[in-house]
């Protein structure tokens, strides 16, 4: 196989970058920490700021490691750059280097999640990517030779968690450690989080706690439920919610060490807080995983919109968009429909005098419809990265049009797929892009050239689809207004 190298972009800011300086900071962290020991240790709940800043917290997990070996380790942190709706990634690449050295990937294991459209390989979510990277000098400190499943992962909702769990389980047993990287709550106007003013370090110490308490008591759902009512800033909460859809009824999520970098800065305006956890027991059985699996095959087509529901999203989107624009537009009286609360994707269209003006959504299913419709509404307006920002003057002369997207399923061949009936995703290794099912039809494109351009979006030649390209294939209820 050829060697293939992301080299860690920390060095020499994260923490420093020579080697033996390096090696002697991490042995101090470790050495000061007495963290007792455990039996039956699945895996660790880490910090992952710099050095500096939340290394003896780490210490205090990693510490546990000393004097035990693994075949693997998968480390699990969540994406800060990056928008992962409802999936993962994993860099394509046979080693990742890091001052201590490169460490070997799991290319076996990795090939076979890729198999499954919650793992991609995205070309970018890896580069300059954090919350895994921080972990990997601490692990080659104290771990000989060993395999490393590198994910970073995106947003997740309680079952987009479950499946990524559910995918994993399978290699996790004693010869596999596993390290979910998460910080806790970013405090301060920086982060756009001031909940309180008053008494600080208490209040936030509260705060995490109550989002602990939830994890101890492997509640997934009720974990991120908080996370929604208190706003609380929990980068890793997606990376929280795989792991606790994971563990056994006897597994413990056991507290080792919680600080902030408020004691050490003096600064508590602008803090973030870290914690160490261990995690025992033992994981969910393979009886359970098929279960999971079973429930999860019965699909339940979801209910139809009504003319009355189209009308009302429509006039959500639109409303979003001017809400932006204007701060005295008027509060919408919008009448959510159970249709309009099923789980689906979506993509809002933008055309101004006919002419593409934004184009967002999201793919794959992972909230209520009426939401999708409502955030993407925002983004196509405001976020496209391929347009300005709409101005108000513009505003009466752009249509807003809604595609409410089916779950995407996998096809053998791409002779199955029906142009201008199925939306398209083509991918190959870190390479994907989507076409929505109208595009074609629009453009008077026949399949092959539909798939020609299709490769090209996705950075790919013109008939790169020809070859070891995986598609899979969505229907749209298109609507928009008249």
């Amino acid at each position: 196989m050829k060697t293939s190298i992301l080299k860690s972009e920390l060095a020499g800011s994260w923490y420093v970058d020579d080697p033996v300086r390096l090696s002697n900071e991490l042995r101090a962290y470790i050495d000061i920490e007495k963290t007792p020991p455990v039996k039956n240790l699945l895996g660790l709940l880490l910090p992952h700021a710099g050095y500096r800043y939340s290394g003896m917290v780490a210490a205090s997990g990693v510490q546990l490691l000393e004097g035990r070996t693994y075949d693997r380790v998968i480390v699990i942190g969540p994406s800060h750059q990056v928008a992962l709706p409802d999936c993962v990634s994993i860099p394509d690449v046979s080693h990742i280097e890091t001052p201590l050295g490169r460490i070997e990937l799991d290319r076996e294991a990795i090939s076979n999640l890729w198999k499954n459209e919650t793992f991609v390989a995205h070309p970018y979510a890896h580069q300059s990517e954090h919350s895994v990277q921080i972990e990997l000098p601490f692990l080659q400190e104290v771990l000989s030779d060993f395999k490393l499943i590198p994910i970073v992962c995106g947003q997740l909702n309680e079952a987009s968690a479950a499946l990524v769990g559910n995918r994993l389980l399978p290699l996790l047993n004693e010869q596999t450690l596993l390290v979910v990287s998460s910080d806790f709550t970013h405090y301060g106007r920086a982060f756009d989080y001031v909940p309180f003013e008053d008494d600080i370090p208490s209040n936030l110490k509260s705060l995490d706690m109550g989002a602990f308490r939830l994890i101890e008591q492997n509640d997934c759902a009720g974990f991120l439920q908080y996370v929604e009512n208190t706003g609380a800033t929990i980068c890793g909460r997606s990376p929280i919610a795989v792991l606790l859809s994971m563990l056994g009824e006897d597994a413990r999520v056991k507290l080792l060490k919680y600080d902030s970098s408020g004691h050490l800065s003096g600064d508590w305006t602008h803090c973030v807080s870290y914690l160490s956890a261990a995690v025992t027991g033992r994981w969910k059985s393979a009886d359970t995983l098929a279960s999971a699996d079973s429930n999860r095959s019965e699909v339940v087509a979801p209910k139809p919109l009504s003319g009355t529901d189209k009308l009302e999203l429509l006039a959500l989107a639109r409303h979003r968009i001017a809400e932006k624009l204007k701060t005295d537009e008027p509060e919408l009286n919008l009448k959510i429909s159970p249709a309009m609360r099923e789980t689906m994707g979506a993509f809002v269209t933008l055309h101004k005098q006919g002419i593409l003006r934004g184009c967002i959504g999201e793919i794959f299913p992972r909230r209520p419809l009426f939401e999708a419709v409502s955030e993407h509404a925002v983004n196509a307006a405001f976020h496209d990265p391929r347009f300005p920002e709409v101005r108000e003057d513009e505003l009466e002369e752009i249509d807003v049009e809604i595609s409410a997207l089916t779950s995407p399923k996998t096809v053998s061949s791409c002779d199955e797929i029906e142009i201008g009936k199925h939306g398209i995703v083509l991918t190959r290794s870190m390479y994907s892009a989507v076409f929505l099912p109208q595009v074609a039809p629009e453009q008077g494109w026949d399949l092959e050239t539909t798939l020609s351009h299709l490769a090209m979006k996705a950075g790919l030649g013109s008939n790169d689809w020809k070859n070891d390209c995986e598609f899979q294939v969505f229907e749209a209820v298109v609507f928009g207004e008249l």
